[in-house]
C-alpha cells in the first residue's frame, strides 16, 4: 500500500509539471516561445589542462599566481632546467662535473670546476648560484653571500639564491634578516613549501623573543 501511494505521489506530480510546463511554453504576445521548465541547462565548459609557458618571464608570472602546490612543483622544475642549461656546451659539462663532485663530497675538486665557470662565463647566474651552494656545505658563509649577491644581480628572481641566502642568515642568527629574505622568496614562488614552514617558525620565534 505505501508503494502504491508513492507510486501516485510521484504520478501526480510529473502530471502537474507537465501542465505547469505547457503553460510556460506558450508563446508570449511577441510571438517568441518561453523556454521550458524542463529544459537542460548547458554545461559549463571544460577546464583547459594547464600549460607550461615556454619562456622564463611566463613561468615566472605562472609561479606568481598559482598557490597549488603540486602545479608550482611543475613550473619550478622547468625553471631550474632553462637555469641550468647555458649557451655553452663546455660550461654545461663542467658545471654537472662540479655537481657530481659535490655530491660525492669533493668539494675541492667541485670548486676548481666551479671557479673556471664564473671565469668563462660570468654573466651566467647558476655557475655564481652553483659556487654559493658548495661555499654554504663547506661552511664559507661569507664567500657563499658574495656569490649569492653576484647570483642575484644576474637574475633577482632566482628565489633558490634567495633561499640559501636565508638559510645563512638563520645559521649565523640573524632571524629577522632571515625572516625578510624568505618574504622575498615567496614574493616570487608563494607555493614554495620550505619557505612558507620557514616563515611560520621565524615568525612564532620572533614573537616569542619579545614577549
Amino acid at each position: 500500500m505505501r508503494y502504491f501511494v508513492i507510486f501516485l505521489a510521484v504520478v501526480s506530480f510529473a502530471w502537474a509539471s507537465a501542465v505547469h510546463a505547457e503553460e510556460i511554453a506558450k508563446p508570449d504576445p511577441n510571438g517568441d516561445l518561453a523556454p521550458s521548465i524542463g529544459e537542460k541547462s548547458k554545461k559549463p565548459p571544460a577546464k583547459k589542462p594547464f600549460k607550461l609557458a615556454k619562456d622564463l618571464d611566463g613561468l615566472f608570472d605562472q609561479l606568481r599566481r598559482t598557490r597549488r602546490t603540486r602545479q608550482a612543483e611543475l613550473i619550478s622544475e622547468r625553471i631550474w632546467k632553462i637555469w641550468q642549461t647555458s649557451d655553452s656546451d663546455s660550461i654545461d659539462l663542467l658545471t654537472n662535473w662540479a655537481r657530481a663532485a659535490m655530491q660525492r663530497k669533493q668539494f675541492n675538486a667541485a670548486l676548481d670546476l666551479l671557479d673556471q665557470v664564473v671565469v668563462i662565463a660570468p654573466n651566467y647566474a647558476e655557475g655564481w648560484n652553483q659556487r654559493a651552494t658548495l661555499h654554504y656545505m663547506m661552511e664559507n658563509y661569507g664567500k657563499s653571500v658574495a656569490d649569492i649577491e653576484k647570483t642575484l644581480a644576474l637574475e633577482p628572481r632566482h628565489y633558490g639564491a634567495l633561499a640559501g641566502l636565508a638559510s645563512i642568515q638563520q645559521s649565523i642568527g640573524n632571524d629577522r634578516a632571515a625572516l625578510k629574505t624568505w618574504y622575498r622568496a615567496l614574493e616570487i614562488y608563494p607555493a614554495m613549501k620550505s619557505g612558507q614552514d620557514a616563515v611560520i617558525q621565524l615568525e612564532e620565534k620572533l614573537a616569542g623573543n619579545e614577549l
